[in-house]
């Protein structure tokens, strides 16, 4: 469609929906309405306003499928235990004396596997506030070494934001995985080095803060692997074998496999309705991103950006993190920040000569730089895990964002600076 919406325009779409989403109006009504108010406010009639608007949420319903069908992973995933025993395995080997480390791995290592962020930490936190407990650890420290490891965790994930990500720029999701792994490994190491220097600082853990789990109904660690490794080998054919896996295949099947391994088949559709019931919040929400991105994409802002990074004398690859950071600001979350930014820059990074593995990469790292304000759900979610205060919640926030700048510095030195993949 032939028709622009002014970079006014586009910036009162995502100002709107900021101010909405912090008033407790749903995301998804709240982008809706940012995205109507801000194609009129833009100089656009509402007939082409909503086109535009549909156009958008048309382009994200591939993504959207795939998210549905990996509810089942994320159901027999959560449903029977294995993440729990997943995590409860890593956290006894690496042990307590290294426990903010341990904590963290374990925190990365479900997000790695399929399991959302804020899930990941809700299922450590109760092994975490035991610990902290006995070694006298603040929560500021073990929820910084949760969160870290999950940010960490969620750039190699087969997790919503990276099937946005390699939708947008048609390339394999094992691809965006895989680009993942080098700042993740610096993202931990980071978190790390953060959360012991908070060990001291914030509240410490009350007796009430703890409570005590009954591990023996949770499956052996061997076959909690099932599902997830079952799901990744299904993925890896493309890239190894050029045999295409699509992930709404291969997410179910490796959910499904798992559970059997599990000997779980009878409660096979009960995970797989609590993976819909935990999905279709995040699909409900895409929809409503792809509205914004419509409007955004069909916008001048785009044009303000790139004038921007030139007046600045940066390199043109830098938009792509950029756009993600600023994208996940608006949304306060990593999947619809990673799919609007994108969704609306895919097309002018390609033509900039930044390849799809690249900028997907580096959109994908630069959304986990602050999808953690107090706006979204992943901040009032986290804060819950430890029964930690508002207050002392807000002053986690400057962490956090270094443990994601630390991963969209180093993948935009891997992708952009020496190029070293895609």
């Amino acid at each position: 469609m032939d028709v622009t919406v002014s970079a006014l325009g586009a910036i009162s779409a995502l100002i709107i929906a900021i101010v909405l989403i912090l008033r407790k109006v749903p995301p998804a009504y709240g982008m809706v309405a940012g995205a109507l108010i801000g194609g009129l406010i833009g100089g656009v009639n509402i007939t082409d306003t909503v086109a535009l608007m549909m156009e958008g949420a048309q382009d994200i319903i591939p993504a959207v499928l795939r998210i549905l069908a990996a509810g089942i992973l994320a159901g027999v995933l959560i449903e029977s235990g294995a993440a729990s025993s997943i995590a409860e395995t890593i956290v006894k080997r690496i042990g307590e004396t290294r426990a903010l480390l341990a904590l963290s791995i374990a925190t990365m290592i479900l997000t790695t596997v399929g399991v959302f962020v804020d899930v990941a930490v809700i299922t450590v936190s109760p092994i975490a506030l035991a610990i902290a407990k006995r070694a006298n650890l603040s929560k500021t420290a073990i929820l910084l070494a949760m969160i870290g490891g999950g940010k960490a965790g969620n750039i190699m994930s087969p997790n919503p934001n990276a099937i946005a990500a390699s939708d947008a720029f048609g390339i394999p999701l094992t691809s965006v995985m895989a680009a993942g792994i080098i700042p993740a490994v610096f993202g931990v190491a980071v978190t790390y080095l953060l959360a012991k220097r908070l060990v001291k600082k914030g509240t410490a853990v009350a007796n009430q803060d703890v409570e005590m789990t009954d591990n023996t109904k949770f499956p052996l660690f061997i076959t909690a692997l099932i599902a997830p490794l079952v799901t990744i080998i299904l993925l890896s054919l493309r890239p190894l074998f050029d045999i295409n896996i699509d992930p709404m295949v291969a997410l179910p099947i490796g959910g499904i496999i798992g559970a059997i391994a599990m000997k779980k088949t009878r409660k096979i559709n009960e995970y797989a309705i609590s993976g819909l019931n935990k999905m279709s919040g995040v699909a409900i929400m895409l929809l409503g991103t792809g509205t914004l991105a419509g409007i955004i994409a069909n916008s001048a802002l785009k044009d303000v950006l790139i004038n921007g990074l030139n007046a600045t004398g940066l390199p043109a690859y830098v938009l792509a993190p950029v756009s993600g950071i600023f994208m996940s600001a608006a949304t306060a979350s990593t999947t619809a920040g990673t799919a609007v930014a994108s969704s609306v820059f895919s097309g002018t990074i390609l033509d900039l000569g930044v390849s799809a593995l690249a900028g997907a990469a580096m959109i994908h790292a630069g959304a986990t730089v602050l999808d953690h304000l107090p706006h979204g759900s992943f901040f009032h979610a986290t804060a819950g895990s430890v029964n930690m205060g508002i207050k002392e919640r807000l002053k986690l926030m400057p962490y956090e964002s270094l443990v994601g700048l630390t991963l969209a510095i180093i993948s935009t030195l891997i992708f952009g600076v020496f190029k070293l993949f895609g």
